[in-house]
């Protein structure tokens, strides 16, 4: 059961960057083409919003059950990188990701004027982007 959760975690975190990218690059293209913020627009920014909700549950599931997540939080785990990185750093910074930018999509859908509509989902979506890229276990997913 672990091993297939954490392959769906691994695997589906491809199809959040590709959703997390395409909304950024779609909001910084219609926010500097100054064009109307369209259902279109709203609907490419949620793909991403609800891809990367669904990793973090997949993520909160495998932190607790994993050997490496919950159960590794001692002080020794902070003395090894790798083992911060995999109970403390990766989920942390996932979540505040996530929280900026289900704030970046909440705010857009507030607001009246399409160039802050549009500036709202780049800027928040493209902090949450490098935050993610930021924490990404890359040896494991090249091993």
């Amino acid at each position: 059961m672990y091993s297939v959760l954490q392959n769906i975690h691994s695997y589906f975190a491809y199809l959040v960057l590709f959703a997390l990218l395409v909304g950024a690059f779609s909001a910084f293209f219609g926010y500097s083409g100054n064009r109307p913020f369209q259902d279109r627009d709203r609907k490419v920014a949620l793909i991403g919003l609800i891809a990367s909700h669904i990793q973090l549950v997949l993520g909160l599931i495998l932190y607790f059950v994993s050997p490496l997540g919950a159960p590794n939080l001692s002080g020794a785990t902070m003395k090894d990188s790798d083992s911060r990185l995999y109970a403390l750093e990766h989920p942390l910074i996932n979540i505040l990701a996530i929280v900026l930018i289900t704030i970046g999509y909440s705010r857009a859908k507030r607001l009246k004027i399409d160039r802050k509509r549009f500036s709202s989902i780049f800027v928040m979506y493209g902090l949450g982007l490098i935050l993610i890229l930021s924490r990404i276990p890359w040896g494991a997913w090249f091993d």
